[in-house]
């Protein structure tokens, strides 16, 4: 019984579609996105949880194409404006450094350091006061102010040129005549250009956000004009990555085993003795018996209650149940030596499921993808019987909610472009001073991408397991209190079942099961409370160890749970 059709494909949950906006809004994510999935060519990508890495890849290259030719543009202007204003402009490249400088004295931080927010303040307006006298002196200029040598164009002139360093003083005329009002004229042109180029910048992509990206147009990939981009390393990447992403066998790094998982959340590990029930007949039990009795138990969490109708939402209707084995990245001699075909896949799953594992791991997967996939949680169980023992490892992982700036793209981008002329006018001018400084840091990452790309020799190199995820790059933590909440509905179902699956397998099979885990009210910490342990020997955690004791020896300890038991 799979989950209902209505689920939406990963290429088209709402989870990607942020993750693309986040792509033009900011600049960070979009480089360490190229650099994870497009540079790095040697590294399988991370599994894809409820999204489309190849997807976000390709409007991050996009972004960037767009992003590098305005910032050509913007850098051309700059250049072609030196010689026609006499090199008059360059002066206004000072309060664009200091403003550069501000910024990078405040650093990444949501909140710096007060030493380096008051600096970065004092450093900025400096930067403005500087700004608003250049632009005094050049409106001079254009007055006709300027061809008196008393005149204070003239003056101000001749006192930044005074107090610049040397490399720069010598671009400042120092004398004045009739040119000077055609130097300030093409000067406020061209610092208009710059501006209609920022703002043009800013309006694709709100534009894109707006219109490619908005809920009605994103479902159809097949207009998506990011995915019509031609290379062949792109193409082949793009390749790559649809095969990987989705694939029950994921293909890991030694150091990061459940990368693209999430954060993980009370993982545990629980050892049991078999001991036979005389009043029942043995059967032999083995790894996947037990994992045959939680799958039904599991799947009947998406049906609904008996008497709720047809019109339930709950995401639990949409958990997806699969099995899914790790294979360690190292050793493989190409990337697409992986053995993803089915054929292989099926060969792995059917001799890693009653192995007691190192490196290579069966686990049987159970994830929910909450919030439209921007929550999701996902449960790896394994089991191992050995030595007259069970072993059941559980380790959930929760996907964080997508970042909030990027959750309000569509929202920001309908601010701009609804916004009047005026407010787009100011919008655009405010950043004039920054641009050029944006536009060399921009074609700066572009060619050294370049140059990586050309010299790193990453599509040579021995494959590797995935660094990074690009949708936990695009998350921030713990969501609003509704989702910890659905969080902890969908832990605690699972687990319920998961333990419920466990007990009626011994139970089938004849062995003791006393109430195991028949009410675990609470798992933190490493540690787990059973509500009753009857005739049976459990040890929990990496430094417990089993004994034995009988029902009348002692009572049971109730565990508690703040929260309250089911």
């Amino acid at each position: 019984m799979g989950p209902p059709s209505s689920a939406k494909p990963p290429y088209a949950s709402e989870a990607t579609r942020l993750l693309c906006a986040g792509t033009y809004l900011d600049q960070d994510y979009r480089n360490r996105v190229i650099e994870q999935l497009h540079l790095h060519e040697q590294r399988i990508v991370a599994p894809s949880l409820g999204f489309d890495a190849a997807r976000v890849l390709a409007h991050a290259l996009r972004a960037r194409r767009i992003e590098v030719a305005w910032a050509w543009a913007v850098l051309g202007l700059w250049v072609v404006a030196l010689p026609l204003t006499d090199y008059w402009i360059v002066v206004f490249l000072l309060p664009s450094a200091l403003l550069a400088l501000g910024v990078w004295i405040r650093g990444p931080q949501k909140r710096p350091p007060v030493y380096r927010r008051v600096f970065a303040w004092y450093v900025r307006w400096w930067a403005r006061l500087l700004l608003a006298l250049l632009l005094l002196s050049t409106v001079a200029m254009v007055t006709g102010d300027g061809e008196d040598y008393d005149s204070p164009s003239y003056e101000m002139r001749s006192g930044l040129r005074d107090g610049l360093p040397d490399v720069v003083s010598w671009m400042i005329p120092e004398g004045s005549g009739s040119g000077d009002a055609l130097h300030g004229w093409l000067t406020l042109l061209l610092l208009v250009l710059i501006a209609v180029c920022v703002g043009a910048q800013r309006s694709q992509f709100a534009r894109a956000l707006g219109d490619e990206l908005c809920e009605a147009r994103f479902a159809n990939a097949a207009t998506d004009p990011a995915e019509s981009a031609e290379g062949a390393r792109f193409q082949r990447v793009m390749r790559r990555i649809r095969t990987e992403q989705h694939a029950p066998l994921i293909m890991y790094h030694a150091l990061r085993p459940f990368c693209g998982a999430g954060e993980p959340v009370d993982t545990w590990t629980l050892a049991v003795e078999l001991r036979p029930d005389r009043s029942k007949k043995q059967q032999p039990l083995n790894n996947r018996g037990i994992l045959e009795k939680i799958r039904p138990l599991l799947e009947q969490l998406r049906l609904p209650a008996e008497f709720a109708g047809t019109t339930v939402r709950d995401r639990l209707r949409w958990l997806e149940i699969d099995e899914c084995v790790f294979l360690p990245a190292e050793g493989l001699a190409e990337r697409a030596d992986a053995p993803y075909r089915a054929e292989a896949f099926e060969e792995h799953r059917e001799r890693s499921v009653e192995e007691g594992a190192e490196k290579r791991r069966h686990f049987l997967r159970i994830r929910v993808g909450g919030w439209e996939e921007e929550l999701v949680v996902t449960v790896f169980v394994r089991v191992h019987t050995q030595g007259r023992m069970l072993m059941l490892e559980i380790a959930p992982h929760v996907l964080a909610p997508v970042l909030e700036p990027f959750r309000d793209a569509e929202r920001t981008a309908h601010q701009f472009r609804h916004n009047n002329p005026f407010g787009k006018a100011v919008w655009a001018v405010a950043r004039v001073p920054g641009s050029p400084a944006r536009s060399l840091v921009t074609i700066g990452r572009w060619v050294g991408y370049g140059w990586q790309v050309l010299t790193g020799g990453h599509s040579g190199a021995l494959p590797d397991g995935p660094a990074l995820s690009v949708r936990e790059l695009g998350s921030e933590g713990p969501g609003s209190l509704f989702q910890r909440m659905d969080v902890e509905r969908y832990l605690k179902s699972v687990q319920d079942r998961i333990a419920g699956g466990v007990s009626q397998a011994l139970a089938e099979s004849g062995y003791q099961t006393g109430e195991f885990v028949q009410k675990i009210v609470n798992i933190s910490s490493g540690g787990v409370n059973i509500d009753r342990v009857e005739d049976s020997t459990f040890a929990v955690g990496s430094h417990a160890s089993a004994t034995s004791g009988k029902a009348d020896d002692a009572p049971a300890k109730k565990g508690s749970d703040d929260h309250g038991s089911e």
